[in-house]
């Protein structure tokens, strides 16, 4: 592995090409804090993307991706003298050093959940007006309900057991299934649906799992045992939807031994 001063001398060496880029080439000249946004919400997708499916050599390239980016983002503002990576990365230990007084101050957190309360602590501190305030409000639904519920939890707003979580569960699925069965409200409904969605959250959590990822790992398990049937079908000439929904279901049920 490289030592530090390796490391130091990489960074420096993509400072340089960054700089080279962006007043030698077209594209890069051209490119806003604006244009460059949907670029890095794709580059993170991708990112995770390698996480789900633990591909070392592919986490590697994205994250190279993102680590271009925030460059990138640092260079445009510092033709504006609003900053530049230099204050990015001080701001940030900074930030690190005063949210973790247990290692950098006197303050004593012997566990992972004392150190994440007394973090959102800090956060209030430092002018949150709220708990939940650090939630962005463009994180994607399901991620956004763990985060909410997770800092709740950090003061206190919390189910005391998985049991309690449980009941609710059953109780947000009694709910949606008689508002389903009336077939006469369907913002009602698509509220209990949510409602029940929430519960769910909250019980991973509890449980110790991160229902992003699980789902995540269930659409993976999903597309291949998709393609096995489309990759079957076509060895036997036939189009999916020339296919009984029992054909498909028995080498679906043959895609999962592989």
């Amino acid at each position: 592995m490289n030592n530090k001063q390796q490391k130091l001398e990489a960074f420096s060496r993509l400072l340089d090409i960054m700089d080279e880029l962006r007043e030698k080439c077209p594209w890069d000249k051209k490119q806003t804090l604006e244009s460059l946004r949907h670029l890095t919400i794709e580059e993170t997708y991708e990112l995770t993307d390698a996480i789900i499916k633990n591909d070392l050599p592919e986490l590697k390239k994205e994250l190279g991706d993102v680590m271009l980016h925030i460059v990138f983002y640092a260079r445009i503002a510092s033709e504006t003298k609003a900053f530049d990576i230099a204050d990015v990365m001080n701001s940030l230990c900074d930030k690190l050093i005063v949210r973790h007084p247990h290692i950098y101050g006197d303050f004593k957190a012997e566990t992972e959940e004392q150190v994440k309360e007394n973090w959102e602590q800090i956060k209030l501190k430092e002018g949150n007006k709220s708990v939940l305030s650090g939630v962005s409000k463009g994180t994607p639904s399901l991620v956004k309900a763990l985060r909410m519920q997770d800092k709740a939890s950090q003061v206190g707003f919390d189910w005391e057991t998985a049991d309690q979580v449980w009941a609710k569960v059953y109780e947000e699925f009694d709910e949606l299934k008689h508002e389903l069965e009336k077939e006469d409200n369907h913002k009602k409904s698509q509220e209990e649906f949510g409602d029940l969605l929430f519960a769910l959250i909250n019980l991973a959590r509890k449980s110790g799992l991160n229902p992003d990822d699980a789902l995540e790992y269930t659409n993976q398990k999903f597309i291949k045992r998709f393609m096995f049937i489309e990759e079957r079908a076509n060895e036997m000439n036939k189009k999916l939807t020339e296919m009984t929904l029992a054909e498909m279901d028995e080498i679906w049920n043959e895609a999962k031994m592989v």
